[in-house]
């Protein structure tokens, strides 16, 4: 059979990501232009852009508009989650699935030995790959059943 899939094999590279620094609003901007939930937060090393944080949507609903606080005022910094799960290249999706559950979170930046962003994992890319599996194990019962007959009349 073939390797286990790790975390590197399946998140996505393209990532939307911001500063600190950067205002809330505009993160929300890009939010909408990439079309995802969430941006990780980075900081600009000589070793790459290192993972400090995410900001999600619901960070931005729930801490910063149900507050009626002017979103603009409001620096990613201090908005975003920084107590964070970060994935390595390598970890097994299975346990990478286990930490999501124990901490309660959609979405994985995906770093490099030296904590360097490399991609991101979202529940929905594993559902993808899942629901592939899934399909090829529908085709193969299919195929039994139908080739049962003919091998045996």
């Amino acid at each position: 059979m073939g390797e286990r899939l790790n975390a590197g094999d399946i998140c996505k590279r393209d990532v939307a990501f911001v500063y600190r620094s950067t205002p809330v609003d505009d993160a929300a901007r890009l939010m909408r232009e990439h079309h995802v939930g969430s941006v990780v937060v980075v900081d600009e090393t000589d070793q790459g852009r290192v993972v400090v944080g995410m900001l999600t949507d619901r960070d931005i609903v729930t801490g910063i508009v149900a507050k009626d606080v002017d979103p603009g005022g409001v620096r990613v910094g201090d908005a975003m989650s920084a107590e964070l799960l970060t994935a390595r290249e390598g970890d097994a999706i299975t346990e990478l699935l286990g930490a999501m559950r124990r901490k309660g979170v959609r979405r994985v930046p995906v770093v490099d030995a030296g904590g360097v962003l490399v991609g991101l994992v979202a529940l929905d890319d594993v559902l993808e790959i899942v629901a592939q599996q899934l399909s090829l194990v529908v085709q193969a019962i299919a195929t039994g059943r139908q080739r049962e007959p003919a091998t045996r009349p």
